[in-house]
C-alpha cells in the first residue's frame, strides 16, 4: 500500500513519531510519500485544526470524501512524552487501535497500576479541552459547555467545583458567575514541550469530554463523568444523576486494552502498532 505522511502539519514534537512510523512502513514493504493525496492511506498528527496543524482539516475532509482511511498519530497520556497514540480514523474512543480483550502483558510492561477507587475527595474537577479539536465538533463553545456542566452538577450537589481550562484554550473568568466554583490554571512542567501539572489527587470526581485527564483519573481511582468519545467511557459515568454515588466498575480489562493504544518510539519503529492495525487498513 501507498502511505502519505503529512509531517509538515505536525506539532513541534511530532517529527520523531512520524519518522518511526515511516520506518515501520518501509520495513513492511509499503511505499511512503509525503504530502500527497495520491495514496491509499493518509497519516496525520492529531485532529486539532489549529495553528500549524490547521491544514490537516483539509486532508481529513478530502480523505473522507474519497472514502480513504487516515491513521492519526497523537501525543499519549499513559507516559506523556514517552508513549504515543497510533489509531485509525481519529483519536481516543473514536479511533480503532486494534483488537480488544488483551491480556495484562503490555500494561505490566508500561508499569500501569490501578489505584483503588477513592471514597473521599473534596471537589469536582471540570477539565476543559480545545474548541478546535475535531472531537469538540458537536459541542457549544467552551464557556457555554462548562457553564452547562456546572448547572447540571448543581442539580445534585453543592460540592466545590474546580474549573481547569485547557492550557492552550483559556476561558476568561466564567467561575465568577457561580458560587463555590474556583479556577485552576495549568502550569507547564519544566523542561517539557507540552506536559502540564494535572493531578486528580484530592478530587472527588473529574468531568471531561474526551481527553487524557479522564484516563489518568480512572487509573488513579477517581470516578469520571465523560462523553462517549472518551477512552474512559466504559469505566466512567455519563449522567450526573450518579454524582453522589458514582459508578466504580472493575477496570482490569479496560486497563489491559488501554495499554495497546500507546507505543514508544522504538515500538513504533519496530512495527508493533502497524501490525495490530494492518488487518483494518
Amino acid at each position: 500500500m501507498k502511505f502519505s505522511l503529512f509531517r509538515e502539519y505536525g506539532a513541534q514534537n511530532s517529527r520523531p513519531v512520524f519518522d518511526a512510523f515511516a520506518s515501520s512502513l518501509s520495513d513492511a514493504g509499503h511505499t511512503v510519500v509525503d504530502n500527497s493525496y495520491d495514496c491509499d492511506i493518509g497519516v496525520i498528527w492529531s485532529v486539532l485544526w489549529h495553528g500549524r496543524m490547521a491544514p490537516n482539516k483539509k486532508v481529513w475532509d478530502d480523505f473522507a470524501t474519497h472514502n480513504k482511511k487516515i491513521i492519526v498519530l497523537e501525543v499519549g497520556g499513559l507516559q506523556r512524552g514517552t508513549t504515543w497514540k497510533v489509531g485509525i480514523g481519529g483519536i481516543n474512543r473514536e479511533a480503532y487501535f486494534g483488537p480488544k480483550g488483551n491480556d495484562d502483558t503490555r500494561a505490566k510492561k508500561l508499569g500501569l497500576q490501578l489505584q483503588p477507587w477513592t471514597d473521599n475527595g473534596d471537589s469536582i474537577v471540570i477539565v476543559g479541552q480545545h474548541e478546535r479539536s475535531h472531537q469538540w465538533r458537536y459541542n457549544p463553545n467552551m464557556s457555554s459547555w462548562v457553564s452547562e456542566q456546572i448547572r447540571k452538577i448543581r442539580e445534585y450537589t453543592d460540592r466545590d467545583i474546580v474549573w481547569r481550562p485547557h492550557p492552550r484554550f483559556p476561558v476568561n473568568n466564567l467561575e465568577e458567575d457561580f458560587k463555590n466554583v474556583f479556577r485552576q490554571n495549568p502550569v507547564q512542567v519544566q523542561d517539557t514541550y507540552d506536559d502540564f501539572d494535572f493531578s486528580c489527587s484530592g478530587a472527588y470526581a473529574v468531568v471531561n469530554h474526551s481527553s487524557n485527564p479522564a484516563t489518568h483519573s480512572v487509573i488513579n481511582g477517581v470516578p469520571v463523568f465523560v462523553s462517549q468519545a472518551s477512552l474512559a467511557y466504559e469505566v466512567g459515568n455519563s449522567s450526573y444523576d450518579t454524582i453522589n454515588n458514582p459508578n466504580k466498575p472493575d477496570r482490569s480489562q479496560w486497563l489491559n486494552d488501554i495499554a495497546y493504544t500507546e507505543w514508544t518510539l522504538e515500538e513504533i519503529a519496530n512495527g508493533e502498532p502497524l501490525n495490530r492495525l494492518t488487518s483494518a487498513l
